[in-house]
Formats: C-alpha cells, sequence, structure tokens
C-alpha cells in the first residue's frame, strides 16, 4: 500500500508528525512517497527545508517504513502541482 505524504511547512513536516506516521503505518507494509510541497505564496504554502525533509525521511525509515522521496519539477516556471492550478483559476 502507497500513502502519498504531501509535507507542508509548519503543517505536517515536524517531529511530532512523523512518530505519529511512523506508529500509525508500523506492520503495514506500507510505502511512503514523500512529496515536498511547492511554494504557493497566494496562501502561505512553502516546502520543509531540505534538512527537515531528509531528517523525517530518516526516521520513517528508521521505523521500517519504505520511504521513496520526490524530486521537485517545474517550480522554476510555476507549473509545479499547486502553482498551474492557481495560474489557471485566476483567468
Amino acid at each position: 500500500m502507497t500513502f502519498e505524504y504531501i509535507m507542508i511547512k509548519g503543517a505536517n513536516s515536524d517531529i511530532a508528525c512523523v512518530e505519529n506516521l511512523a506508529r500509525l503505518l508500523k506492520g503495514l507494509n506500507a510505502k511512503v512517497n514523500l512529496i515536498p510541497s511547492n511554494p504557493v505564496r497566494e496562501h502561505g504554502i512553502e516546502p520543509p527545508n531540505k534538512l527537515d525533509i531528509l531528517l523525517f525521511r530518516d526516521r520513517l525509515m528508521k521505523g521500517g517504513i519504505n520511504v521513496t522521496l520526490r524530486k521537485a519539477r517545474g517550480q522554476d516556471i510555476n507549473a509545479a502541482c499547486g502553482q498551474l492550478r492557481l495560474s489557471y483559476a485566476k483567468k
């Protein structure tokens, strides 16, 4: 079973969140696809910093959870997930 987990700075990327997630998924033979959020300035959404993302990933892995970390793409042209939708909605 794969879980998509979008990491938002200040919302769900701290130590308490990773501990809860690891506890919930322990023993489920689950995989977590970590997705750092894309910046959406209009809504105050920012991704966690790189170190926090890596610490989150490492904590899940230490808890026996299979983890992948999605690479961000499209931010440089405001075409990343969330950014493109917002651009379209403004038209």
